[in-house]
């Protein structure tokens, strides 16, 4: 009797778990995700998918510590090749996507000046990516010192725990701010016009951004997570990402 409670609960902890999948998913490809997920559904229609956003530095911890995700995206190689290293990650980070950075405002700017703009008496307030969590931050910081600028603006700066709140900052908190290109493909920006309130960052003057993407040990056995991996590095996924301003291996 109790071999068959027992298998009875397993049955029925199998079917809560089945068909649902959890992803750690760095915040700037959240505006890409929902369409990605729609079309991976199209040939898997029995898999939910749960995603968790947030700044790639943030969800390794959380992924070191033991948190239930089975795929990490992050913005950067730096962390996915972090977790390989470590074992905690159980394929070699590839390249699923690469970001850009550019510039915005909620004001109407001359952005015709590039990066030069951000020296400008009326530029009080620059948001950015936290560089020590956030990879666009760290190739925002990049870009300002490459340009020459950094000592002049550094007590300018305005730091965002994600690349997300960095675009809720540099529409409300700050002047302007270094956000991901892809976020200017949500339907909420149609409004905002480029060189008017926004500018692409010269992409000489930071280190080009991979964003890699593995499989985490716990789902070594889950055909799930094999799927949805695979479906990343296709090309109907990389067709969603030029859609969203990505360049694409």
């Amino acid at each position: 009797m109790l071999k068959k409670i027992v298998f009875v609960l397993g049955l029925l902890v199998s079917s809560i778990y089945a068909g649902s999948l959890n992803i750690a998913v760095a915040a700037n490809v959240s505006y890409a995700i929902d369409e990605l997920i729609a079309k991976f559904n199209e040939t898997n229609p029995d898999t939910k998918v749960q995603v968790t956003l947030g700044s790639s530095g943030k969800l390794t911890a959380q992924i070191k510590n033991g948190a239930p995700y089975q795929i990490f995206m992050a913005a950067n190689m730096k962390f996915p090749e972090a977790l390989y290293k470590e074992g905690v990650a159980i394929t070699k980070p590839l390249v699923y996507a690469q970001g850009s950075l550019a510039m915005l405002s909620d004001k109407k700017l001359d952005f015709t000046q590039g990066i030069k703009l951000i020296t400008k008496e009326n530029i009080g307030k620059i948001a950015i990516a936290n560089p020590q969590t956030a990879p666009y931050g760290t190739a925002a910081l990049e870009a300002i010192k490459k340009a020459g600028f950094y000592d002049e603006v550094k007590s300018k700066f305005v730091y965002a725990e994600s690349i997300t709140q960095t675009v809720a900052y540099a529409l409300t908190a700050a002047d302007v701010g270094f956000i991901a290109k892809s976020s200017l493909y949500s339907p909420k920006m149609k409004a905002y016009k480029e060189n008017e309130h926004w500018a692409e960052v010269d992409a000489k003057l930071y280190t080009p951004i991979d964003q890699g993407i593995v499989i985490i040990k716990n789902a070594s056995e889950n055909t799930e997570a094999k799927a949805f991996y695979d479906f990343m590095l296709s090309d109907k996924a990389k067709a969603i990402f030029r859609k969203f301003g990505y360049l694409v291996p």
